[in-house]
């Protein structure tokens, strides 16, 4: 009898409030979620001024992760993912924050921007309420952040994360623990500001179920059950009592909500002005709650990739068609990196999956900055892949794979791997090195099949072999070959053939 596979997973959730990791196992298509962990960090309160974290909030975030790490320690490395959100967004010492982090946690962090947080929180969401075939608003509030989407099914049609969340809002409107009628308008106004500029086409577009996730709205949600002013989600009558009832209290140490923890007390006012905010702006009359958020999303992304159902793989489809890259070229190109790749991956020590991964969207894309112009098309690549919303990929990946296109011909510039760890830079400049090899190879676009090319390398050096007397026959790529022999000298790597 054969016993079905268990696979176990975990997420992990670097929020600006707190920070979240859900562990699951997932056999025959159904995902169990097995263990929760959440510790209310506040990273965001740790944000000064300068935008830098303070020693304080970093060591507390640490002994969280670390905390994490060694319920995780058991978990496949290829089945967990951590990401960050608005906070490491913004912190200036973020990378300093990231080496720590990543020690602690045993696993890297990678930084998510805005519209993908919402993409994730979605597809969390949708995997954890009923009505497929239905039109839904979900509603996240975080502690720095607030996303907002519109989809049907698992597929978000509009998505925006708005610039305030419920630690920000909290600190500039109610500082010192004091709750006002006056104070709660003027939250409430700066939230509407900030959702004026979505109001109309959200309005516009409609939905047939509005759905709110994650912490704030779930506290808010048992907070107005526990008073009995609803047992079917958030209206915005028990709303308006929540926020009635905030104000009569005056001060945040003089609340008491059955339902809502006291860690969650002094950025609770912040929360409710949003919410507030957010019905009264998309007009708004009832409001279901769900357990799926963030971190379940990336849950079932990362089951996705595992299955070659991977989001990333359709971004760089996408991308391809919208600038009318020659996916031809591409294929080519891809196909010679990926051969060479097999030859040298074990001896340069790179991951069989995510950097084959990497190397070959590189190649698929390599030549998108045609679309701007033919004159230094690599840089103008390069800019695109850096500033375009790139649904799957982390803000790390969209750099590596912005680097690799924006190096993969002329001069080997190193300022773009300025910053980096040696580790990671090291890798770049291996994958770099094979695709600028691959693109060299392809440079006559012959739709004749590609040479047999063999390689060997041996730490900074690459030995290419082709069949007897092709490099002969081939004289332009011969060239080809000698002109990159002398550029690749300049990233430190030196290259033979034969």
């Amino acid at each position: 009898m054969n016993q079905t596979a268990v696979e176990s997973f975990a997420a992990v959730d670097l929020g600006s409030n707190s920070f979240h990791m859900v562990v699951a196992s997932y056999a025959e298509g159904r995902l169990q979620i097995i263990d929760r962990m959440k510790d209310m960090v506040r990273l965001a309160s740790g944000l000064d001024e300068a935008r830098q974290l303070t020693a304080d909030s970093m060591d507390r975030a640490i002994q969280c992760l670390e905390r994490f790490g060694q319920r995780i320690g058991e978990v496949p490395r290829s089945n967990v993912r951590a990401v960050g959100t608005n906070t490491l967004r913004q912190a200036r010492n973020g990378t300093a924050f990231l080496a720590r982090a990543r020690k602690a946690l045993g696993h890297p962090i990678e930084i998510i921007a805005g519209r993908e947080e919402a993409r994730l929180i979605y597809l969390g969401v949708s995997h954890a309420v009923y009505g497929a075939g239905e039109r839904r608003l979900v509603v996240d509030i975080g502690g720095g952040s607030t996303e907002v989407i519109i989809g049907r099914g698992f597929e978000p049609r509009l998505m925006e994360s708005l610039y305030m969340g419920c630690v920000g809002v909290s600190e500039r409107y109610f500082g010192e623990g004091e709750i006002t009628a006056k104070r709660m308008r003027r939250a409430m106004l700066f939230a509407q500001q900030e959702l004026e500029t979505i109001e109309t086409t959200y309005r516009k577009t409609g939905w047939e179920a509005a759905i709110g996730a994650s912490g704030t709205i779930l506290a808010i949600n048992d907070a107005i059950r526990a008073k009995g002013w609803g047992e079917n989600g958030i209206s915005a009558e028990s709303l308006q009592k929540l926020r009635e009832l905030l104000v009569e209290a005056e001060r945040v140490d003089k609340l008491s909500l059955e339902g809502v923890a006291e860690r969650r007390m002094p950025v609770f006012p912040g929360g409710v002005a949003i919410l507030s905010a957010v019905f009264e702006s998309l007009g708004i009359e009832q409001m279901l709650v769900s357990d799926g958020a963030l971190r379940e999303g990336l849950l079932y992304e990362l089951i996705g990739r595992t299955e070659d159902k991977d989001t990333r793989d359709s971004t760089i489809a996408e991308l391809a068609q919208r600038y009318g890259v020659d996916m031809d070229q591409g294929k080519r190109v891809a196909a010679t990196a990926t051969r060479l790749f097999k030859h040298v991956q074990g001896n340069w020590e790179l991951d069989a999956r995510s950097d084959r991964k990497l190397l070959e969207w590189a190649a698929q894309l390599h030549e998108i900055g045609l679309a701007v112009a033919h004159a230094q098309h690599h840089h103008h690549g390069g800019y695109l892949l850096t500033f375009s919303d790139m649904a799957g990929f982390s803000r790390q990946e969209q750099r590596h794979l912005a680097v690799l296109v924006r190096l993969h011909r002329r001069k080997f510039d190193d300022v773009e791997l300025a910053g980096m760890a040696d580790d990671e830079r090291e890798r770049l400049v291996r994958l770099c090195v094979l695709l600028r090899l691959a693109v060299v190879l392809n440079r006559s676009r012959s739709t004749e099949t590609p040479p047999s090319i063999g390689a060997e390398v041996e730490k900074n050096r690459i030995s290419l072999r082709f069949a007897s007397r092709y490099l002969t026959d081939h004289p332009l790529t011969l060239a080809d070959l000698e002109s990159e022999q002398e550029m690749l000298k300049s990233a430190g790597i030196e290259l033979a053939f034969e």
